[in-house]
């Protein structure tokens, strides 16, 4: 699969959240502050899994559509993925 612009630039974005928040802990930053951004940084990742794995899934269905073959098993193998994120 490729990785197209827009999630490299989310995983960016997640990366600067990332230091941000070890920024935040070497300036002395409360508990709630720092918590608050970690969450933000992972409800990202969760969106950035996301967006991933419906990409890979509209690929993979596409491809398997123009052959003929079955797509169920493409559809559980997305859903057990997003389980194993949570």
């Amino acid at each position: 699969m490729e990785y197209n612009k827009e999630i490299k630039n989310r995983l960016r974005r997640i990366e600067g959240q990332v230091k941000g928040v070890l920024s935040m802990m070497e300036q002395g930053k409360d508990c709630k502050s720092v918590v608050a951004q970690l969450s933000a940084a992972r409800n990202a990742i969760d969106r950035a899994i996301a967006v991933i794995v419906s990409t890979n899934l509209e690929n993979c269905l596409r491809e398997s559509m123009e052959k003929g073959e079955k797509t169920e098993h493409l559809v559980k193998e997305a859903v057990e993925l997003l389980v194993k994120s949570r």
